[in-house]
């Protein structure tokens, strides 16, 4: 536990994932006093298993979610801005199959989507010359036609590490690994007596004059078993799936693909050396252990294939990834056509004696791209029980360590960091300089700190995971598994044999009782 000691707080968030983590970010900043509790490892589920766009959701279109859409464009801007070295512009390819959608629907959608923000800064649609132009590289000789439009990419579970540690730098308690086993109002209903579960059973016991379930697939269990309060909205888990391979194209541009089945499907440079390729969309029970199944690798090779120069087999997946998404029920039978919006509920029964009980906000649903318009929502919501507390603020402040310097465009600022960073430090790698710099923004003058050569940065493990790194990741982002850095903290595990992972669990499991 981070923070304040006290065991009395304003607003208690249980779920660190990324709309847990906006909110006490929001919340603090506010002066309202927070606490936040996880019960395993920061974005361990649906947040660090997204296709890692900050998009409008151009097929949402499809469905009338112009309000939904609307928000999210404006915010991809924002969170550009918010956090340059963790996300980023990226331009995307559309090839046109005339049999799928016809070129006047793909227009119109795409013309909606340059301006419902009329603040958009990034380039516009266009369509394109897929033979004849960069836009092709990659693709099968054949696909003529087709139209670039912009949107933006995000390291996810960063996003949510980053938000966290901004709240605890403005004073909110951060409760890493600990369940929370009950939350009850208390006797005259005016505060919430909470009971968490932290690792090796210790228990933590703690007061709020607010509460908010953030639990994402678990939103529904939670209000059943650890507070019994009763609502008759329900979610809709949806597990996706992706896929990563060696990378299937030269360029910076992503592709989307239409199938045959009204579905799409992402084709995204990740990691230097692979493409990242999702998402299924697939109906699954709660208590559901998500995988990603050989139906579904099949299915995401055979349409990459069908688009694709360079044809993409079982046999070439280096790994799998999959996160159940709660979706809000809507009661649309389509997995696929489920809607991506949020929804807020506010549970504040009036008291016997006169007031309202301590209040419960729970959320239903909700986008990575759109966590802080919900958190912002979701403040406002709890603004009449909280009088005093400041209004929003989180859309011109840059979350910690992305106060990068000024310049004309997103990537000329991380550019120019970068720059400086590696002129800072001659002696490192350039490569390594700019990969630490993509996780770490301004805090990397704190990690080499003390780093002038490679020794410096103490044991290799593999890829561009050192031990300096790895023991900052344990000291100051609550890492504590193999797991926590290979896959959330970073994706090296990527990077490295499986043999180096090994023997990194391995070192790490005997450095944690002494940290």
């Amino acid at each position: 536990m981070n923070g304040t000691d006290d065991r009395l707080f304003d607003l208690f968030v249980v779920g660190g994932g990324i709309n847990g983590a906006g909110i006490a970010c929001d919340a603090v900043g506010r002066t309202l006093k927070v606490g936040l509790c996880e019960m395993n490892d920061f974005a361990s589920a649906t947040s660090s298993k997204a296709t890692k766009l900050i998009h409008g959701g151009l097929r949402y279109l499809e469905q009338y979610e112009f309000r939904l859409v609307r928000e999210a464009l404006t915010e991809r801007e924002v969170l550009l801005a918010k956090a340059p070295h963790i996300t980023w512009p990226l331009r995307f390819v559309l090839p046109h199959e005339p049999h799928l959608r016809p070129r006047w629907m793909l227009r119109l959608g795409l013309f909606l989507y340059d301006h419902l923000d009329w603040h958009m800064t990034l380039p516009k649609s266009q369509s394109v010359d897929l033979e004849h132009s960069k836009w092709g590289k990659g693709l099968k000789p054949g696909f003529r036609n087709g139209f670039v439009y912009s949107d933006g990419w995000v390291d996810d579970a960063r996003l949510v590490i980053t938000n966290i540690k901004s709240a605890r730098e403005m004073g909110a308690s951060i409760y890493a690994r600990h369940r929370c086993v009950s939350a009850r109002r208390s006797a005259d209903g005016k505060l919430w007596d909470i009971d968490l579960e932290g690792p090796n059973g210790t228990k933590v016991s703690l007061q709020s004059r607010g509460l908010v379930n953030a639990c994402g697939p678990w939103v529904k269990h939670f209000l059943d078993e650890q507070t019994q309060v009763k609502t008759p909205k329900r979610v809709r888990l949806v597990k996706g799936s992706h896929i990563v391979v060696p990378r299937l194209h030269d360029g910076d541009h992503a592709f989307i693909l239409q199938n045959k089945d009204n579905r799409i499907a992402f084709v995204i440079p990740y990691e230097r050396e692979f493409s990242l390729i999702g998402t299924t969309d697939i109906e699954v029970e709660y208590g559901t252990e998500p995988h990603c199944t050989a139906e579904e690798i099949a299915y995401l090779c055979e349409l990459t294939s069908h688009y694709m120069a360079k044809p993409v087999t079982p046999a070439d997946v280096v790994w799998t990834y999959s996160g159940v998404r709660p979706l809000f029920d809507d009661g649309d039978d389509n997995p696929s056509a489920v809607t991506r919006d949020y929804h807020l509920e506010v549970d504040a029964p009036v008291l016997s004696g006169g007031g309202t009980a301590a209040p419960l906000l729970s959320v239903f649903g909700g986008k990575l791209t759109t966590y802080r318009k919900l958190a912002e929502h979701a403040l406002q919501d709890l603004q009449k029980f909280f009088p005093r507390m400041g209004g929003p603020w989180t859309a011109h402040k840059p979350l910690m360590d992305g106060e990068l310097p000024d310049a004309p465009t997103f990537e000329e600022a991380f550019e120019r960091f970068v720059a400086s960073a590696q002129a800072v430090k001659p002696q490192l790698p350039a490569l390594l300089v700019r990969v630490l710099a993509r996780r770490h923004g301004a805090g990397l003058d704190e990690l080499l700190e003390n780093v002038r050569t490679v020794a410096d940065l103490g044991r290799h493990f593999g890829g561009s995971l050192y031990e300096v790194e790895a023991r900052y990741f344990m000291r100051d982002e609550w890492a504590v598994e193999a797991d926590d850095i290979l896959w959330r903290r970073t994706k090296e595990g990527l990077h490295m044999t499986a043999e180096q992972r090994a023997q990194f669990a391995q070192w790490i499991s005997l450095q944690i009782p002494n940290t």
